[in-house]
């Protein structure tokens, strides 16, 4: 999920309702939009064979090996379709819960992500597992007052112009982004909902777009991205390693992967409070908030299965990037792990 602390990476299994073939959701319309085959979409693969998208089909040698859910035992082609399942319940409540189960930190850790990615005017920024936006409007945000900044001081130097003329070149000033854009890319179609009426709601619209994606087989290109981002949304991928290189895959040289996650605390005595809070709180406030207390020790449990942050680090450099760190917030918590395509 990006969609706010808790993330739905994992992907269905052929027996789920979503779609196989991957489609794009238009801004402010309703349902799913095909693509006309005069529409040309930079960040999709250009090279596929016929289909909405000329997405690729899902691969038929997943090998149905043991994984885990949560603290349970399933075959690997389960749990795609269980994390699924667990997604499209909490959808609809899923922003609520995530201020009450973190007391509304969670706001302070996505805008340490985007402090951490500084982006650029111009960024091309793909976001996976990020349904219900958070990331994304916060880069929106950002890349438009770094924007907004430039064109100020551009216009104080020339000191000379009229006040028409000032004017005249604000009016003109059509990309408000300069030139950055962010990618959404999830696999639940339910979380995708909620972002873009979300998006809609507070006026989100240039830079924007939504896909309904899967985080091990992208549909997007080599090389297309400067930035790939997932909060919260990789420990529900069925293969972590899959979608690191998938990560590494579509970043360009010198592109920046960041993955804001939870992780293994670090302080004993936070540590004890942290299990007691998340077994014995939040099961409960899924319960009450959310009519849903399985949901929710499962998403608690993931984080317990979630590797520890050495080892992630080393899961990352085995996916081909280099530069490769962490920075524990909240006494380890969560992390963010960055690391860069040289």
């Amino acid at each position: 999920m990006q969609h706010g602390v808790l993330s739905a990476g994992g992907h269905p299994t052929i027996k789920m309702a979503a779609p196989r073939s991957w489609a794009l959701w238009s801004l402010c319309g309703r349902g799913w939009s095909p693509v006309l085959p005069g529409c040309r979409l930079p960040w999709l693969r250009s090279c596929w064979p016929s289909g909405p998208l000329g997405a690729r089909p899902l691969s038929q040698e997943k090998r149905a090996t043991e994984t885990h859910f949560g603290f349970e035992t399933v075959s690997e082609e389960e749990k795609g379709g269980k994390v699924y399942q667990v997604f499209e319940s909490v959808a609809r409540k899923y922003d609520v819960m995530n201020d009450m189960m973190s007391l509304g930190i969670h706001r302070v850790w996505k805008d340490l992500l985007l402090l951490k990615m500084h982006p650029f005017p111009g960024t091309q920024l793909l976001d996976v597992a990020g349904g219900t936006g958070d990331i994304a409007f916060r880069f929106l945000n950002y890349v438009q007052a770094q924007h907004q900044r430039k064109q100020k001081r551009q216009l104080r130097a020339q000191q000379n112009l009229s006040w028409e003329e000032i004017a005249k070149k604000y009016q003109n000033q059509e990309d408000s982004l300069g030139g950055s854009r962010v990618m959404v890319c999830d696999i639940n179609k339910e979380m995708l909902k909620m972002g873009k009426q979300k998006a809609c709601a507070r006026g989100y619209k240039a830079g924007l777009a939504w896909v309904l994606g899967d985080a091990e087989e992208l549909p997007f290109d080599d090389d297309k991205f400067d930035v790939y981002t997932i909060a919260f949304g990789i420990r529900n991928v069925t293969h972590i390693d899959r979608a690191l290189q998938e990560a590494h895959r579509v970043l360009k040289p010198g592109g920046r992967f960041l993955c804001l996650e939870f992780s293994q605390v670090n302080n004993p005595l936070v540590s004890r409070l942290y299990d007691v809070y998340s077994f014995q709180v939040i099961p409960v406030l899924g319960e009450v908030i959310a009519g849903d207390w399985k949901s929710y020790q499962y998403l608690v449990e993931s984080i317990r299965q979630f590797p520890p942050q050495e080892e992630f680090k080393e899961m990352i450099e085995d996916a081909g990037f280099q530069k490769v760190t962490y920075e524990n917030l909240t006494s380890g918590i969560v992390a963010i792990h960055s690391g860069f395509k040289l």
